[in-house]
């Protein structure tokens, strides 16, 4: 005769056990998203290399770039521009200004520049962690100002580089946000006697967007975009360098 209790129970055997691969996974998968929440700024990213920087040199003139994938990339496309001299690239890609001002004590302050250079906010445009208001995106871009300046760090604040549309979010029309964010750095620098670096009137095309030329997707500068903002940025640090 066959024994259905034994099949029956076989059956129930595997199932408990499928049952507990899946709630391993998932607890394993949650306890990842936890801990990647709870490091939202991506401080990790540069903790090792922060820990080898030495104090400044008598004399020397340290400068931090602080900012998103266009920073994060530069150091990559032109090395040359970082070589030599106390230049510290600390862009993290995709990263909006919320994330940079968690970080920008770690990142800036504490490796004490002379000088930091601020490019961000086109991802806020973007919207890669949701809808922003221009005010807010503003907002964090002051108190990284303000914060250098507590500091007795000179800042450099940069425009957003032209952008007439993200091959990531099709549906955001960027133009005139970068407009009116760019106008609104300017007028604070302009008030607070903090040098502004406009990246967007050296490179912007007839649609305010960022020409092939100088980039292959419209947002990202290639080695001649960025050989178009090197010259721009060096004036830049040397005028908030004289900045008393």
């Amino acid at each position: 005769m066959f024994d259905t209790t034994l099949v029956t129970f076989t059956i129930d055997l595997n199932l408990l056990i499928m049952t507990k691969k899946i709630l391993s996974a998932l607890i394993l998968l949650f306890t990842l998203l936890a801990a990647s929440a709870q490091d939202w700024a991506n401080i990790k990213k540069y903790n090792e290399a922060n820990s080898k920087v030495p104090l400044p040199a008598t004399g020397e003139k340290r400068v931090v770039f602080m900012g998103d994938s266009i920073t994060d990339f530069w150091i990559n496309n032109d090395s040359s521009f970082f070589s030599g001299k106390p230049y510290f690239d600390r862009g993290i890609s995709g990263q909006t200004t919320g994330q940079m001002l968690v970080r920008f004590r770690e990142d800036v302050v504490n490796l004490q520049p002379s000088v930091v250079v601020i490019l961000a906010g086109i991802n806020d445009i973007a919207e890669n962690n949701g809808p922003s208001k221009l005010e807010d995106v503003f907002g964090n871009i002051v108190s990284m100002a303000e914060l250098a300046k507590a500091n007795h760090i000179k800042v450099v604040l940069s425009s957003i580089l032209p952008a007439f549309s993200f091959p990531w979010r099709p549906s955001i029309d960027p133009v005139l946000k970068v407009k009116t964010l760019n106008e609104m750095i300017k007028d604070y620098a302009d008030k607070n006697n903090i040098v502004y670096l406009d990246y967007f009137t050296a490179m912007a095309d007839a649609r305010s967007g960022l020409p092939a030329n100088l980039s292959k997707d419209g947002v990202h500068p290639n080695l001649e975009g960025y050989k178009v903002m090197e010259p721009l940025a060096e004036k830049a640090i040397a005028a908030a360098m004289k900045k008393k």
